[in-house]
């Protein structure tokens, strides 16, 4: 829901950064696999306590994540870094409630898991209607230049990376933000599933909303 607005701001300083990074010969698929290393301190960190050095990191990680875009529009956008791109986004994304689950396991590994449970959920739902929408030719540009169709929602990359910000700060109260951000995901999940429909319908079909197979896809090489 707030992807697009953020990148209106981000994309500016972003996009000057990838150019100097992209003179100096640095790999777009580098900056994302160098975003990996913060992404897994901030685990650490949250395992052991320290939730001030995970929110540096988590936001270290974003940053990486931002910046391996920028590179790529300056170099060349290629599928494998698309799909490097989105398979770092979701292990990251799936990886910071395991570690507040570390953190406390008896108050904290249910949350969690409910949350992990949402996230599978909203990536499932935007992934497969990625592959569908290439199966159809589908594009758009609303959430930036991506390699595959970027599907929006209530619970985008800049909510999700809210959210892990208020749980650090608020470690404490990390259960209730959990479940009230899963049911954001929820939610999420029955829109990009409306929109399917709406996408995804054969005027033949007689009103069965079923298409092709299933599988991967995820927002492009590449802008975060």
């Amino acid at each position: 829901m707030l992807d697009s607005a953020a990148r209106r701001l981000i994309d500016p300083p972003l996009d000057r950064a990838g150019a100097i990074l992209a003179r100096l010969g640095v790999s777009a698929d580098w900056v994302t696999l160098a975003g990996l290393v913060p992404g897994a301190g901030a685990v650490w960190a949250l395992g052991a306590g320290e939730f001030a050095i995970a929110l540096v990191l988590i936001l270290l990680n974003r940053l990486a994540d931002g910046l391996d875009g920028a590179v790529a529009r300056h170099t060349r956008l290629t599928d494998f870094g698309g799909y490097l791109d989105i398979v770092s986004d979701f292990v990251f994304y799936a990886a910071v409630p395991v570690g507040f689950a570390l953190a406390d396991p008896a108050r904290n590994a249910l949350p969690a898991a409910v949350l992990l449970l949402a996230f599978m959920g909203t990536a499932s739902a935007f992934l497969a209607f990625a592959t569908i929408a290439a199966k159809r030719g589908l594009s758009t540009r609303a959430r930036g230049r991506k390699s595959f169709y970027y599907l929006g929602g209530l619970a985008e990359g800049t909510e999700t990376i809210l959210v892990f910000l208020a749980a650090c700060l608020m470690p404490r109260y990390f259960p209730w933000i959990a479940y009230g951000y899963a049911l954001l995901c929820a939610a999420t999940v029955v829109g990009r599933v409306a929109m399917a429909r709406r996408h995804f319908r054969d005027p033949d079909d007689g009103g069965d909303a079923r298409g092709g197979g299933s599988g991967a896809g995820g927002p492009g090489r590449r802008d975060g």
